[in-house]
């Protein structure tokens, strides 16, 4: 009986199969034994031409010590990165499939290697791609073991070329009835749908979004305003179209009726779903004040945003910023040197101080000082002002001081999107947020929501609940939803991860909670530190890190956390890097 209200071409003409996967499978070595040891191929990559491959011996089998990584040259072809652990080698991509972080400068858990700059991670056994930010796996190489102790790796020329490896996927099944649903075309969405096709589900796989692009790397935003959205996608419309993936852009969720299990849209279709992953994300809200509509008071949070603020741009214009979180800072360091004066407003003391307390908060802010970056704090806006022409022309703050403005960026929080569901039975809290157990699972089984609307367990914080609007683990979200809505159960173990570069100074931050204190390790005043975070109980609860060029201790942190583990000050005092010992033991 047909069911499915909106037919596509996706649902004609599909046969059920899979498609091989596009490297080699990279199966566990033999513990070392001083016998020559083989990973077996897959017969579909030894079939394949050996003109399309290189092997060769990288390194001999004393050259690692256990739980170690190096990178080696494989002849003239490239690198590839081999660890040695629980006695066994394996051989994997040497870089981030995210921005090409050199992994070998990353922390190494136990079966995985986390990037330092972003905090992915990598499965050493398959490559696959286990926390995020990102979208591609590594490229994972055979690795032969032979008695001299040679280590020989064998590997696709294109890969290491490459250095990324994109999943092949399960294609349609015209004959498999089951639509999953994914509402919000963000991060967390375009992971969820791509996961859904590469752990098997042949059923319809419809994504919505609102906005009139497919899914796109939103981190670059406020970082690199002339950017084009063609250059972030995450994946362009062939991937999805080839993939069997529907995708339902510039089109907004009204409504989501789990009685009936439908999905009303705002083009008038309705979908009937079997389950439905609803990661619709967050929208910037500014304050209400006189002159908050003006055309040059505006929001910096999609690629649009983006594209006017650069618009605004040049030696002439005074721009004024409200707000000091991540965003805001972001927005004003990119604007600068662009412009003639830039202005930032904050509430607090110090900027950043909720996320790294008030003394790394004043130095982060005498350092901006330092780049031409003006600060006001303390203080807010009162009102935007217009020129007799209707434009922007100043602002006046709290305190009465009135500032020249012709372009007024607020950064100043968001709102959650899900007003759409307020008839819907699903549990709302009054922030906008959906709590959600530990699979992604709202009150209703078959709804999944994740991204920034997840009130979500944190697993480094003993599971708390807890909403967090972060890229990575939004994208993370997606992952183990897609899991559980094919019934393959993972529960979430999310660490939070946090970044930003200013002027070319990297911040990093792993954890989450309300620290009463902290300790600096290093030189603050050089920018060249890490920072414990403390509880009541003197428990860390997150650490970061500040310098020129980003170490792997706060990758090792959340890797640390991962394991279940934890410090306390009393740990530090004598060797403030003991405890990066205890990761894999």
């Amino acid at each position: 009986m047909f069911r499915k209200l909106l037919v596509t071409p996706f649902q004609r003409g599909f046969s059920r199969k899979f498609q091989t996967m596009g490297s080699i499978n990279c199966k566990k070595s033999s513990t070392i034994d001083h016998e020559t040891e083989t990973n077996k191929m897959p017969a579909s990559t030894q079939q394949e031409p050996n003109n399309d491959f290189v092997e060769g011996v990288v390194c001999k089998e004393t050259d690692l010590n256990e739980n170690e990584m190096k990178t080696f040259e494989l002849g003239d072809h490239g690198k590839v990165l081999v660890v040695k652990q629980h006695g066994q080698f394996k051989a994997v991509g040497t870089k981030c499939s995210h921005y090409g972080a050199p992994l070998v400068t990353g922390s190494l858990g136990d079966g995985r290697v986390r990037c330092p700059w972003h905090g992915a991670c990598f499965n050493l056994t398959t490559g696959d791609i286990e926390d995020f930010p990102g979208a591609d796996s590594l490229p994972c190489y055979q690795v032969n073991v032979e008695k001299n102790g040679d280590v020989k790796v064998r590997a696709r020329k294109t890969e290491l070329e490459t250095n990324k490896r994109v999943k092949k996927l399960a294609l349609r099944d015209n004959n498999d009835e089951r639509t999953f649903v994914i509402v919000g075309a963000g991060p967390s969405g375009a992971i969820c749908a791509e996961t859904l096709r590469q752990e098997g589900f042949t059923g319809r796989v419809v994504l919505v979004g609102d906005e009139p692009y497919l899914p796109y790397d939103r981190i670059k935003v406020t970082k690199a305003m002339n950017v084009t959205v063609d250059k972030l996608l995450i994946r362009d419309q062939t991937y999805y179209d080839t993939n069997s993936i529907e995708t339902m852009i510039g089109v907004k969720a009204t409504e989501l009726v789990p009685s009936t299990k439908e999905v009303v849209l705002s083009n008038g279709y309705r979908i009937k779903y079997d389950k439905v992953f609803v990661a619709t994300g967050s929208s910037a809200r500014k304050i209400d004040i006189p002159g908050a509509d003006l055309k040059n008071v505006c929001v910096a949070r999609n690629v649009d945003d983006a594209a006017f603020i650069q618009s605004q741009l040049n030696k002439d214009k005074h721009v004024v910023v409200l707000g000091v979180s991540f965003i805001g800072l972001e927005a004003a360091a990119y604007c600068v040197d662009k412009v003639a004066s830039v202005t930032v407003i904050g509430r607090d003391n110090v900027p950043l101080k909720p996320v790294f307390g008030a003394t790394i908060g004043g130095r982060i802010q005498k350092f901006l000082e330092s780049k031409g970056i003006v600060f006001k704090m303390n203080n807010g806006l009162k009102k935007c002002i217009s020129d007799d022409a209707g434009n922007l022309n100043s602002v006046e703050l709290n305190d009465g001081e009135i500032l020249k403005a012709d372009l007024c960026v607020m950064g100043v929080g968001s709102t959650l999107n899900t007003e759409f569901l307020k008839n819907s039975g699903i549990n709302i809290n009054k922030n906008g947020s959906i709590d959600v157990n530990e699979y992604l699972q709202t009150n209703f089984e078959d709804v999944f929501a994740g991204g920034d609307i997840a009130n979500a367990p944190v697993f480094s914080s003993n599971n708390e609940k807890v909403t967090i609007g972060h890229y990575g683990l939004a994208q993370y979200h997606g992952r183990m939803a897609a899991f559980n809505m094919v019934g393959k159960t993972k529960a979430l173990k999310a660490v939070p991860f946090f970044w930003t570069t200013l002027f070319g100074v990297s911040f990093r931050y792993s954890g989450h909670g309300k620290a009463v204190d902290s300790m600096i390790v290093g030189d603050l005043e050089k920018m060249d530190y890490t920072a414990y975070f403390f509880d009541n109980n003197d428990k860390v609860i997150a650490i970061s890190s500040c310098g020129p060029t980003p170490g792997p201790i706060v990758a090792s942190w959340a890797e640390f956390t991962t394991q279940g583990k934890t410090i306390y000050r009393k740990d530090l005092e004598s060797d403030a890097n003991a405890w990066l010992k205890q990761i894999n033991n």
